[in-house]
């Protein structure tokens, strides 16, 4: 999607055949100027119109989408690229919400059923053409374990958007997140969209604290430490249970004294994100509870002070 009326975009696709249709008007015949300039600015609005992102979910009927290419990140975890319909085309998803995955799969008794899951891409509509997902298949997941078996080609049914979270600039002072395995994906889609916000005056502090099993269980952590490196607002901080010799992050499950040293304190504009496995999820409801923070609804709210996803 082109950023500015001066990107290259516009530049090679408006104003240079414009510019073209007057400049060669003006030469052959001066007093037809005037018409050539209004057809200009005509034809200048159509093909504006036409390079508009156009957006593609919608929230009440599922669309299919061909995956185009797998990246096997570790034995059961990829990132799967799914082509939308055009290349300019955009999935219109807020910062913050998810899409449906359905699929019609055989059940045990020989039946089928349309299982359907919530999944948050890692991708964003600053990314026009495509929707990049990354997926952890476990033996026992439904959708999981369907799109661990496609093939390049095959499709997917999406629908949304989904979800009451909706990012906003500068909504809060400072977020405090906590994630667990591929919970990692919404909080790197609002991280990601703060700082790509810092231009236009996104002044949000970030702490994340990003909890696995073994080192080599960290998804993303490349892109994590790449973004907290370039942007002295946002922190990660690792909690692993079975660290390797050496380690030097957190240990064990996400404690209360882990909160209180990495996190923000409980105040008006602050923030508390979980996403996780929902024991996890349910202790740290609890934690934050005793931390100050306000008492966290069974079904999150955009306007809770902690929010699960």
């Amino acid at each position: 999607m082109p950023e500015s009326l001066l990107s290259r975009a516009y530049v090679d696709g408006i104003y240079i055949p414009v510019g073209l249709l007057v400049f060669g008007t003006a030469i052959v015949k001066m007093e037809w100027l005037p018409y050539a300039v209004v057809l200009g600015i005509i034809l200048g609005v159509v093909k504006y119109f036409r390079m508009a992102p156009k957006k593609v979910l919608k929230p009440d009927a599922f669309q299919e989408f061909a995956l185009t290419e797998k990246t096997i990140i570790s034995h059961n975890v990829a990132i799967y690229r799914f082509a939308l319909p055009t290349a300019t085309s955009i999935l219109g998803l807020p910062i913050g919400q998810h899409i449906s995955i359905g699929a019609v799969l055989p059940q045990p008794d020989g039946t089928s059923k349309e299982i359907v899951r919530s999944y948050t891409p890692i991708s964003g509509d600053h990314q026009p053409g495509y929707i990049d997902l990354l997926i952890k298949s476990y033996p026992t997941g439904n959708i999981s374990r369907h799109m661990a078996s496609l093939g390049v080609g095959q499709t997917i049914r999406v629908k949304g958007p989904k979800g009451a979270f909706v990012y906003t600039p500068n909504m809060v002072r400072h977020f405090g997140m906590v994630a667990g395995g591929t919970g990692i994906t919404p909080m790197l889609q609002v991280v990601r969209a703060i700082i790509r916000g810092r231009a236009a005056g996104d002044r949000t502090e970030v702490d994340l604290i990003f909890a696995n099993v073994t080192e080599q269980d960290i998804l993303l952590r490349e892109d994590l430490d790449q973004l907290a490196a370039e942007d002295k607002g946002f922190r990660v901080h690792y909690v692993l249970d079975k660290p390797p010799a050496g380690w030097t992050g957190g240990v064990g499950y996400v404690t209360s004294e882990m909160v209180t040293k990495c996190l923000p304190k409980a105040a008006d504009d602050v923030k508390i994100l979980l996403c996780g496995p929902p024991p996890m999820v349910s202790g740290l409801k609890k934690t934050t509870e005793a931390l100050g923070f306000k008492k966290a609804r069974p079904v999150s709210k955009l306007e809770d002070q902690v929010f699960a996803f």
